[in-house]
């Protein structure tokens, strides 16, 4: 009973319950990025498509440019080389249209 109750505080504590969005792009890339380690083009990929920004969904757009166009415009450019967001953008592009 005590390791149940101990994993589940354990299993709360480490939970992301991101629905409600983030303030920032950046906010969403430092903790997906950051915080989860994910690499660099996923962390972009799922704050394009997972979460509100601003409460905004989907705020990269359409297409690849528009997603770059909106990185490049909110994304610390310490953040993601030229290269990273392009092809960043282009994943995003092709998941979205899946």
């Amino acid at each position: 009973m005590r390791f149940t109750i101990a994993l589940v505080l354990f299993l709360s504590a480490c939970s992301h319950d991101h629905d409600e969005g983030f303030d920032t792009f950046q906010d969403c890339f430092d903790d997906h990025h950051g915080a989860e380690s994910l690499p660099v083009g996923e962390s972009i990929v799922i704050c394009c498509l997972d979460h509100p920004i601003a409460g905004v969904s989907e705020v990269c757009g359409a297409t690849a440019t528009t997603c770059e166009a909106y990185i490049g415009a909110n994304l610390d450019t310490a953040s993601a080389t030229s290269t990273e967001v392009t092809a960043a953008c282009a994943d995003y592009e092709m998941q979205k249209g899946m």
